[in-house]
Parts: C-alpha cells; structure tokens; sequence
C-alpha cells in the first residue's frame, strides 16, 4: 500500500508503557461509560476495550467516590494482565479529588484537563496550577483538552471585545475558532511555568462539526510541537457518526496531523462501547497508517451475483479473522498485513484474487458452480459443494501458519489440503 503521508514532527509523550508522538504510532484511545465509582463494571469494560484494541482508556472521575475506587480498578486490571494506562477525565472539582485521593493521583497514568471549566475568576488559575503540581509531583503527563461547549467565558469575552474594536472585525465563528487555539496554548505555557515538562503536555481543541475541527487543528498544528489528540466531540450515533469522525479525521491525518485519537460515537441502547474503538482502527488502517487485523476485500454485489453466498462468507470470513486474531498476532508476526479476497463473480473475482494474499472467486448468477482459490497470485485449487466456507476456513488458517509461521510442519499442512496434483504452490513455496 502507497502511503504518501509525512507525519507532524512533535515532541514524545509517555503515557505508562504507550509513547505518544510522531516518531511513533498513531494511538488508539476509548472511553468509558460506566460509573467509575462501580469498580468492578469500571474494570470490565476497560478491559473490553483494551482486549478490542484501545490503547489508552479514559475513564470519568467527577465524585469522591469515583476518585476512592481509581487505585482499586487498576489493581483488578494487573490482577488479569490488562495495563492498559487508564486516563483520568476531570471537570470542575479535579484539583480537589486528585489532592483527596494521593492514590488515584498515582494510579492514573494521565489527567485530562479541560481548561474551561476548572474554575472561574481568580480561582481558575489557583486551581489549574494545583492540579499541574499534582501532575509534576506524581510525574503524570497530562492532556489539556479544550472544548467549545466548555469554553472559558472569561477568554471568550476578552478576544471577542478585541474582535469588536477592530476596524474589520472576524466573523464570532472564526473568534471562537482562534479562541480554541489560545486557550490550549495559553494553558499549556503556564503548565509549563508551573513545572511540567513540556514533554508531559499533549493538547486537544474537540469541536462537532467537521470544517471547524480541520480549521482549528489545522490552526493549531501549526503553533506547536505538542502532540495533538484527535475527535470529533459529540460525533453522533450509528453511520451519522461513524461518517463525520473519518470525513474529519481522515483530512487531517492526511496532513500528518494527529498523534492520538478517540471516535465519539453515541453507543445503540445497551449498544458494544467497543465499536468505538474498531471505527478508530478501521479508520487508521484504511488510510495505510497502521495495520490492525487482515483486510478483507469483498464483492459489494450486482445483477451478475444473485446468491448472498458471497456476501455471508465474506461475513464468515470477518468473524473467522476476528476470532483467531488474538492467537494469530502472538504467534504469527505480519499477519495484521494480510489480505483476503471473497469475490462474487468472473468479472474482477479472479483479478482481485490474485492481487490479494488470498483470495476466493466464488461463481455468480448462471456461471460453472465452482471457486478457484488464490494465494500469492496463483490459482492453486478449486472448491465446489455445499462446504465452501468451511475448507476455505480451513486453508486460511493453513495458509497463515505456513506464510508467517516458523513452524515447518504449517506447510505440510497446507499442502494436504490442496490438490495433490496441483504443483504451483509447491513451486511458489
């Protein structure tokens, strides 16, 4: 895959075990929704999350009782092995928890901190600058994570009374926009002056609609080395969502923009918090920036494909390649690179097969009811019956041992399910 993008050159943030910078991956964060004060529902879905591929998970600590469970879930998350760094979300009271509670200070391997509503007046500066100190004794890095629904009032007014004197005035849209930027700059520079390392600060400025998202990180990539956290705030539920998250992240991580991300989606009722997670993968891997799970090429179907076969095992196919990829990735190294191909017909079956690591051309509306089968460019077999998915399954599974396996036998293996009388694979291997 040609990948064109040159990444933002930014400072290296460590998060726990997890670097977050441009020298570095692109890092995958979700968030909780469960009450943090119920530890045990907290320490589930962390680990759901982290199992389905998060690699940094933010959880709610706005109450005494949230901030006194923090230390307890992280020690049932190493019970089980998950270390996974948990991001601590704070808003409005989080100088006074993190200063109540020494032992989810230390828990936690980041504070987010929103600028905008850590207090107001003369106590907002007191009390950013306490929850700064805390990070600098604990050495935490921190996120200042700016939000226009929770801008700072006070910095708001000021820019747009300068806004307002001036003898071509901005549109309020673009004030607010530069407001974002400001504010997350401005905070980060007394972070600094406090004590933290400007090596512990990685910075957001979330909006919810996407050109103001691409103007203001485009805006603010530009002022700073920080590494910058990627999300689209309040992106929405379901495909409305799913949508305007890569429409946005996608420009901006064309760019070289982003360092970290999170996809805001609205969970279905009792919905899988993880889908949250497999979006942000899916959107990193489509874009050639990292590699997750193997990637499935399949027909979308036309008048030539009248049976869903296709369309069930290429369904098939995906659940196979997410059920074994927990083994897989511990045992077979470079297998998140594959491709696979489940096509519908003659007309670019057999073409994407061949392109694909592996590949199946099953046959479309009144064509020879058969399947040929690729793998590395070459046609090494042909199925046919009622038992497609099941052998095809079958040889994918061979087909992963041999290729990225060390074990010898994974190619015997391979070769007793194909044709005996075929001999090009042989030759290829």
């Amino acid at each position: 895959m040609i990948n064109t993008i040159v990444r933002r050159t930014t400072r290296q943030v460590a998060i726990g075990p997890v670097t977050v910078g441009s020298q570095g991956p692109i890092v995958v964060q979700a968030m909780t929704n469960t009450d943090t004060a119920d530890a045990l529902a907290t320490a589930r879905q962390v680990e759901s999350l982290a199992l389905a591929g998060a690699e940094l998970v933010r959880i709610t600590v706005n109450s005494h009782d949230a901030a006194a469970q923090v230390a307890n879930i992280r020690e049932r998350l190493d019970k089980r092995n998950i270390n996974v760094p948990l991001v601590g979300d704070f808003h409005f009271n989080g100088h006074r928890l993190l200063a109540a509670y020494p032992e989810c200070a230390e828990a936690l391997a980041k504070y987010r901190i929103n600028p905008g509503n850590v207090g107001k007046g003369a106590k907002r500066d007191e009390q950013f600058c306490s929850m700064i100190e805390v990070a600098c004794r604990y050495d935490k890095p921190i996120r200042i994570g700016v939000n226009w629904g929770s801008l700072d009032p006070d910095l708001l007014a000021r820019m747009m009374d300068v806004n307002a004197a001036m003898a071509s005035p901005l549109a309020a849209d673009a004030v607010m926009r530069e407001a974002l930027v400001v504010s997350a700059l401005e905070n980060a520079r007394r972070a600094i002056e406090v004590g933290l390392p400007a090596d512990r600060i990685i910075l957001s400025a979330k909006v919810s609609h996407v050109q103001d998202l691409i103007a203001v990180y485009r805006n603010l990539a530009g002022r700073c080395d920080f590494p910058l956290h990627l999300g689209l705030t309040e992106a929405g539920m379901g495909s409305k969502g799913i949508v305007a998250s890569s429409t946005a992240l996608a420009v901006l991580l064309q760019e070289g923009i982003g360092d970290t991300l999170r996809i805001s989606l609205t969970p279905e009722p009792n919905g899988d918090r993880t889908r949250e997670v497999q979006v942000a993968q899916q959107i990193l891997q489509t874009m050639g920036l990292r590699a997750f799970t193997p990637t499935v090429v399949a027909c979308p179907g036309c008048g030539r494909t009248t049976s869903s076969f296709f369309q069930e095992l290429a369904q098939q196919i995906e659940n196979f390649l997410h059920a074994r990829m927990p083994d897989w990735k511990t045992q077979f190294p470079g297998v998140e690179q594959m491709h696979v191909a489940v096509m519908g017909c003659v007309v670019n079956g057999p073409g994407e097969s061949r392109l694909a690591d592996i590949g199946i051309s099953l046959p479309g509306a009144g064509e020879h009811p058969s399947a040929p089968v690729y793998m590395d460019g070459e046609r090494v077999m042909t199925l046919k019956g009622s038992g497609i998915a099941k052998e095809f399954t079958q040889l994918l599974d061979a087909y992963v041992a041999a290729r990225y396996g060390a074990n010898p036998q994974a190619r015997s293996r391979l070769l007793a399910l194909l044709n005996p009388t075929d001999l090009i694979l042989q030759k290829s291997h």
